[in-house]
């Protein structure tokens, strides 16, 4: 079988799996920037109540295996959930893959956007502060803007390994696009041209998640310079 005839067979099935990836990626990215902003903010604050939950979650997250964290959430939870008297609790693939994507992208975007903050002139948080506005107010209307801005470069290769990360999720029948390739190959044992043609659409998505990304931190930079 050439490259052409799996290309023409498979695609139907990879585009199929490439819609559940890209939007288990979306729904990850989302959560995850809004955690990694609460677990920033959590880090620096005064208490440091807040400040051990994030540096443990952090240091936790960053210290294990992303495919061990899936398991947890897919088999452990559930397991810890039912040993408890829930005995009808059940999660489903996507939810699992969603849940640890976000927790993960969480953790490492929760260090990115301490990096930016940090990289903000300290005059910034002084000058807000001299207009007599509240700490948080000052942070959420002045630094917090600012340091988004600086981490746009490490947010984009976040996104990008939040993407690629997905595929590990294929390990628990997420029917993301490698799961589909393998039930293709499973088929006709085509593993060659199969995984070439994956390889290929992530490249695509990747490629044109890249621009929209370049485009963004051209804009922003106008923005700076404006």
């Amino acid at each position: 079988m050439d490259f052409l005839t799996v290309v023409k067979e498979a695609s139907p099935m990879l585009f199929s799996g490439m819609g559940i990836t890209i939007l288990v990626t979306v729904y990850a990215l989302v959560i995850a920037f809004i955690l990694g902003i609460a677990a920033c903010l959590m880090c620096i604050s005064d208490s440091k109540v807040l400040n051990l939950i994030s540096r443990f979650y952090v240091w936790v997250i960053r210290g294990t295996p992303f495919i061990v964290q899936l398991f947890i959430i897919y088999f452990g939870i559930p397991q810890l959930i039912q040993s408890l008297g829930a005995s009808g609790f059940r999660m489903t693939s996507m939810q699992a893959a969603v849940i640890t994507l976000s927790l993960n992208a969480g953790a490492y975007m929760a260090e990115i956007f301490r990096g930016g903050i940090q990289a903000v002139d300290i005059g910034q948080m002084e000058a807000a502060r001299s207009l007599a506005l509240p700490k948080w107010t000052a942070m959420r209307k002045v630094i917090l803007p600012q340091a988004v801005r600086i981490c746009i470069p490490s947010l984009g290769n976040q996104f990008i390994i939040t993407l690629k990360d997905s595929s590990l999720a294929q390990v628990i029948g997420l029917a993301e696009i490698v799961y589909q390739g393998k039930i293709y190959v499973g088929r006709t044992m085509q593993s060659f041209s199969t995984y070439l043609l994956i390889g290929i659409f992530y490249l695509v998505l990747i490629s044109i998640l890249q621009f929209a990304l370049s485009k963004i931190e051209k804009r922003l930079a106008l923005g700076r310079r404006t």
